[in-house]
């Protein structure tokens, strides 16, 4: 009974500072939109807009798949998916677990700074960042093969490979659930190799975002020689393909923003351009269509399953 009476406690409180941190975002979310944010270049809200009209332009003017309509099949789905998925509940849960979490590791353990594994402050500035983004990527990797490789999560995942053609929008379409799982694993890295700055983390956020849209976007691009390092359209087309040979059966191409994992543990595969390839997977002409319904896949059994 005392047990049960502490972790209700427990749940009450952590629901507090979450929904007061929630709150308070909301009120920097109004800040964005107005430019009433400082400093000016972390004004993630304008920063995602100019970067998707950016890319967007060059699917325009120099498409891959020449006959795919500038305004794609579930076109408007991705869009509301990008203010979604990619801001309002993202940044809305990373931000109110971070506070959270941090509230708890200073009463369980003194603070956060007790976690650290490998503090990276004693390098310069440019070689923090560089080791945050290679290790961020490398735990993102690892968590974008467990939910392919588990069934229960790949249930989730399924809404990403809902996209029957491909463009730079196709990045912001994924279930809620993913932003539960990748967030505390993404937190928990950052605080295992500490001490980086509120600058820092964007910038590197920065910089996925806009390799993730070129990923997807309908572009002919593979980087030459760097495709050894950095995903590339060309690449992951085929993490999309439909129809794989049967040792691939959970899949290929799992890098998010750099291939060079796949080629390190073998989950690499390009045996084509890909440009015309069928995409989705088994069944997924039965996958749901609208946003409501995808919001609701992996609770509930729908036609495809059957």
């Amino acid at each position: 009974m005392i047990v049960s009476s502490a972790l209700t406690n427990i749940f009450f409180k952590a629901w507090e500072i979450f929904s007061l941190e929630t709150s308070s975002f909301l009120h920097y979310f109004i800040n964005e939109l107005t430019f009433n944010v400082n400093p000016w270049y972390v004004n993630y809200f304008w920063w995602l807009i100019l970067l998707s009209l950016f890319i967007w332009g060059l699917e325009i003017l120099f498409p891959w798949r020449k006959k795919q309509p500038i305004l794609r099949k579930d076109f408007f789905l991705d869009l509301f998916y990008l203010l979604f998925n990619f801001y309002l509940f993202k940044i809305i849960v990373f931000y109110g677990f971070s506070v959270l979490a941090e509230k708890t590791f200073n009463l369980l353990i003194g603070g956060k700074e007790n976690l650290i594994l490998f503090d990276t402050s004693i390098f310069n500035p440019i070689l923090q960042l560089i080791i945050f983004f290679v290790f961020l990527d490398f735990i993102q990797y690892i968590t974008h093969r467990i939910l392919h490789y588990f069934s229960f999560l790949w249930e989730f995942h399924k809404v990403h490979h809902s996209v029957e053609q491909m463009g730079f929008a196709a990045h912001f379409r994924y279930h809620w659930m993913e932003n539960v799982l990748y967030t505390p694993m993404k937190y928990i890295s950052m605080m295992l190799i500490g001490n980086f700055s509120p600058d820092q983390a964007f910038l590197v956020y920065y910089i996925s975002i806009a390799i993730g849209h070129l990923n997807h976007a309908n572009i002919n691009l593979s980087y030459g020689p760097l495709k050894y390092i950095f995903n590339n359209p060309k690449m992951h087309i085929w993490h999309h393909t439909k129809n794989l040979p049967e040792k691939f059966n959970k899949g290929v191409n799992f890098g998010i923003s750099l291939s060079i994992w796949d080629y390190i543990f073998k989950t690499n595969y390009i045996p084509a351009t890909g440009k015309d390839n069928e995409l989705g997977f088994i069944n997924s002409e039965n996958f749901p269509k609208s946003f409501l319904n995808q919001f609701m896949h992996g609770f509930k059994k729908t036609k495809e399953d059957s």
